[in-house]
């Protein structure tokens, strides 16, 4: 499957967030986009999800246009930065609603074993989003958009969870965003940065520098 968004347009007020975006995401790859703060990365994510309406999109499903809301479709699983699982609820009911298996996600994270019967006000921020993460990403569906997955989770989990993401590509399309750029450009396939409210598809790393998203050196 082939995800494409074109020609997305954003504006707050008088000014312009987004202008005349283009992206290409599909099953197989780990697709990315970095930017500084306040570039419009978490709005495209929102827009491609259906719950921010822009100016204008174009989202095409192998090259056919989609005429409403992503998410109506059902294709699609959206991490974003917020805590999106109520303070109160178990962690095991959530589990079932989501239809994931438990055990698989204790095989993969072992310490998590002791919160079996816990609720998610009794984990901490970083664990809260390790079980999201997880979720999200072995829920049924053939698009995942994840909004700063990495933000918050102990270094013990997170080669973990690139792992996880690069088993889940196979047979899904990952759109990720993060400020953590080593963690995004170690398990990304494709990279766009987003810059002036433009996108720009990042063929060698090098250009990063040349953008000034990065001050440093990064090799391929």
């Amino acid at each position: 499957m082939i995800l494409e968004i074109d020609n997305v347009e954003l504006n707050f007020s008088d000014k312009r967030i987004l202008n005349g975006i283009y992206l290409k995401a599909e099953t197989g790859k780990v697709t990315a986009i970095l930017g500084s703060n306040g570039s419009g990365k978490s709005c495209l994510l929102h827009i491609i999800f259906g719950s921010l309406k822009p100016k204008y999109k174009l989202i095409r499903l192998n090259k056919e246009p989609v005429l409403k809301s992503l998410y109506l479709t059902r294709k699609v699983s959206f991490l974003p930065q917020h805590h999106f699982i109520p303070d109160q609820t178990k962690i095991r009911t959530v589990f079932k609603l989501f239809k994931v298996d438990w055990s698989d996600f204790t095989d993969e994270f072992p310490q998590f074993k002791i919160f079996n019967n816990k609720r998610f006000n009794r984990l901490s921020g970083g664990e809260r989003r390790v079980i999201e993460i997880y979720l999200i990403l072995k829920k049924a569906g053939e698009i995942v958009l994840l909004d700063e997955p990495f933000n918050g989770v102990a270094p013990l989990y997170i080669e973990t969870i690139k792992t996880l993401i690069n088993q889940e590509k196979r047979d899904k399309i990952i759109l990720l965003t993060d400020h953590r750029y080593t963690e995004v450009i170690d398990v990304s396939d494709t990279i766009y940065l987003i810059t002036n409210g433009c996108s720009k598809l990042i063929n060698d790393l090098s250009e990063l520098k040349d953008y000034k998203y990065l001050t440093q050196n990064i090799s391929n």
